[in-house]
């Protein structure tokens, strides 16, 4: 009997997610009619659905008919939307690379291909760019939408954008390249699950990007450790008169990149994949190459190849995590961020950490559609109730209240030192930036615990007074204020972070106690 009341109380929650009762016997819900039900009659059908549990088969069946008098109102739903939002999966990509690399180009170019921009937007560009003397810019402006970035010709914001394949909605994250900027990048790809590293295929240009100090470096560093585990490498401007699709040229940039991305910790043949594009021309992005143009390529487009990677989704039964990048006011209360675990519903009570503020869920929408409930990978905004916009600032976190985040003054944490600035070494009571999620905060090493062997990967006896470049160690952190975080084991998302002086990258680490 208890089995049979599970099955029942099953079939009435997946009822409930599309706003009616659904028969077993049908395979599918009767999507075109969704948006055509009544949430009042709805709770009527269900009641009836439960009152009938314990009577007969053929009440069941009457509960069930009862369906279409649900139907007679036409009113907007928003369960059809999520339907069709449930169908696909989500993913963030991130676009990184040196400044100059094409990346607003390759992402604007993206977006045409995928009819997400039409032909008069474009024309318009075009006359915008010809007048600023940058004929080639045009794409760029697409995802570069603000008047220093055009007039500069360099991203400053993270530029977000929406274009869908067959399979999969995409968020593009077009991070800065320049080297002032990476704060912003490190806000970028701590929400993306996908990374596509752009590389000028030009004569001098990667080798720019790629030279000590060039962003291709610090990118790929930064990007593997703020869990982008799954990376694209798209060697792009190979249209250029210098390149001419020269297989030479994409075999050197291949042969130089792929011991530099096993050092950053990828694994190369499993995680990364290769291959050639012109950003601007638009060739090799939606439809593979024509062999005229390039006779060596037989490999997969940039659609393809991005509709192909595999990235494990965070669970949904998880406790609720929203690191909140951003808020404003819209009748209310808005928060932005990625849901990087668990499941939001309209109607929860939920806490914003780290200053316990109990709020209710208004309203959720993924892009402009509202929706009912998401879940993990989902970019949102979260329209909430109980508290005011000035009391929220980015890197607080949307999470359940039976499970909050900690928050937290100190942490324990594991360390690689990457590179300290001239003659530096690390000891306790050096300062820097900590980036962990949207979390900006001044830090200071209190105290070395222990030094770790990077062969054994195990503990060192001795005691540890400083440290050098290469080195790995754990130790105590302390922040002013209070952050959320959790340990790496239990949210890699919210548990790894790096450390930055002085606008360069000095050291990545993972949060192993509190």
């Amino acid at each position: 009997m208890d089995i049979e009341e599970d099955i029942r109380s099953l079939q009435l929650d997946s009822a409930e997610d599309i706003n009616g009762v659904v028969n077993p016997e049908d395979e599918k819900p009767d999507v075109d009619n969704l948006d055509k039900m009544d949430e009042d009659p709805k709770q009527e059908v269900q009641t009836q659905a439960v009152e009938a549990e314990p009577k007969a088969n053929d009440n069941e069946i009457q509960a069930v008919e009862a369906e279409p008098k649900a139907k007679d109102k036409e009113i907007p739903s928003v369960q059809d939307e999520e339907v069709e939002q449930m169908e696909k999966r989500h993913l963030n990509v991130v676009f990184i690379g040196h400044v100059d690399a094409g990346k607003s180009t390759t992402g604007g170019q993206i977006l045409f291909l995928s009819g997400q921009v039409d032909d008069r937007t474009i024309q318009k560009y075009e006359k915008e760019a010809k007048d600023k003397s940058r004929e080639s810019w045009y794409m760029a402006y697409i995802m570069d939408t603000n008047e220093e970035e055009r007039a500069k010709g360099k991203t400053v914001e993270v530029g977000r954008a929406h274009f869908e394949t067959e399979t999969t909605r995409f968020t593009i994250l077009d991070a800065p390249g320049h080297k002032s900027y990476v704060p912003n990048m490190i806000s970028g790809a701590s929400q993306a699950d996908i990374g596509v590293l752009v590389i000028s295929a030009r004569k001098g240009e990667f080798e720019t990007g790629y030279e000590r100090g060039g962003q291709t470096r610090e990118h790929v560093q930064l990007a593997k450790t703020l869990g982008v585990t799954k990376l694209l490498v798209v060697v792009n401007k190979m249209d250029d008169p210098t390149v001419n699709w020269s297989k030479e040229r994409y075999d050197e940039i291949e042969s130089k990149m792929i011991p530099f991305l096993r050092q950053s910790g990828y694994n190369v043949k499993k995680d990364v994949s290769f291959l050639p594009i012109s950003g601007l021309m638009g060739l090799n992005l939606k439809t593979r190459m024509d062999k005229s143009s390039c006779p060596w390529w037989d490999g997969p487009c940039l659609f393809e190849a991005l509709d192909s990677i595999d990235v494990p989704m965070g669970d949904p039964k998880n406790p609720f995590r929203m690191p909140i990048i951003d808020k404003f006011k819209d009748m209310g209360t808005v928060t932005m961020g990625k849901v990087e675990s668990g499941t939001i519903r309209e109607g929860d009570s939920l806490f914003i950490m780290p200053n316990k503020d109990q709020v209710k869920v208004i309203a959720v929408y993924i892009d402009e559609n509202r929706v009912k409930r998401a879940g993990p990978g989902e970019n949102l905004r979260v329209r909430v109730s109980g508290v005011e916009e000035e009391d929220i600032s980015s890197g607080f976190v949307l999470c359940s209240v039976a499970n909050p985040i900690p928050a937290v003054t100190e942490f324990v944490a594991q360390l690689a030192i990457l590179e300290l600035l001239d003659n530096a070494i690390f000891t306790a009571g050096y300062k820097a930036v900590l980036h962990v999620h949207s979390v900006v905060e001044e830090c200071e090493i209190v105290e070395l615990l222990q030094q770790i062997d990077p062969k054994t990967r195990k503990p060192m006896k001795k005691k540890v007074l400083f440290v050098k470049n290469g080195a790995v160690v754990l130790c105590r952190v302390q922040v002013s204020n209070l952050i959320c975080v959790e340990k790496f084991s239990d949210f890699p998302q919210l548990g790894r972070f790096t450390l930055r002086t002085e606008g360069k990258t000095v050291a990545v680490g993972k949060i192993t106690a509190m």
